[in-house]
């Protein structure tokens, strides 16, 4: 549900593509969180969900957004009449809140098996979606990869990996609360190692000192955490920590 309350928590998040003279500002509130977003008028709201997902972790599919009643994809923030100064209401859980009250559907878990086979199947590095990240290349504070060693955690946060949004990204391991950190700019994912199903990586092609890294959190491929530039030397260590060593191979 939503909590609309004056004093919450605020961040600031601003879309390049908006940057413009026909852009609105808005607060999107979700829980007790303000985000301030400055928006294209003619962009649409499917597009501003993607925005607010970075922001919030919930997915699009899973998510409503509200004004004058509820707003329609295909609908651009100007149909919509969405005017700077306005409230925009944001409903809808995170995977991370779905998966710690909802089983898996049997046939979720069978159609999650046939689209991880698919994707085995074609390198991802290759893929369009992946492709874009790696494309705007490797950050330069991601510490240095080594693609033939096997070394343990390091005893600091790894940092300067990025998610799919090209966002920084940092990873903790709380093994004293048997938790994986995962910390953007914006918000702080605190997830029992316990939930996750699965860990999948691959080495970034021509950059193999380096892998994309997917942390499965639900039943299905549309429940992973993509992680790009994954120094290679830690990747086994991640695994263990998550999944134990008898679980992946």
């Amino acid at each position: 549900f939503l909590i609309m309350a004056e004093g919450s928590n605020s961040s600031s998040a601003v879309l390049e593509d908006s940057k413009s003279e026909d852009a609105v500002k808005f607060k999107a509130v979700w829980k007790k969180n303000n985000y301030d977003i400055t928006f294209s008028m003619d962009s649409k709201i499917a597009k501003l969900k993607e925005h607010i997902e970075s922001l919030t972790g919930i997915p699009p599919a899973m998510m409503k957004l509200m004004y004058k009643g509820i707003l329609k994809d295909e609908q651009t923030l100007r149909e919509a009449k969405v005017t700077s100064g306005i409230k925009m209401m944001v409903v809808g859980s995170t995977i991370i809140d779905v998966i710690s009250v909802q089983p898996p559907d049997p046939s979720e878990l069978r159609r999650s098996a046939t689209e991880e086979a698919a994707s085995l199947r074609e390198n991802l590095s290759e893929s369009k979606d992946h492709k874009k990240i790696i494309e705007k290349g490797k950050p330069d504070d991601v510490p240095q990869g080594f693609r033939y060693r096997k070394e343990p955690l390091p005893p600091t946060p790894i940092s300067g990996v990025v998610n799919k949004y090209g966002a920084k990204v940092r990873l903790t391991f709380k093994t004293e609360a048997d938790q994986l950190w995962i910390a953007t700019k914006e918000r702080t994912e605190k997830i029992p190692i316990g939930s996750i199903r699965n860990v999948l990586s691959e080495p970034i092609k021509g950059q193999e000192d380096y892998h994309i890294m997917a942390i499965q959190l639900g039943p299905t491929e549309n429940s992973r955490y993509w992680i790009y530039w994954v120094p290679a030397q830690y990747v086994d260590a991640i695994k263990d920590a998550i999944l134990g060593k008898w679980q992946y191979f």
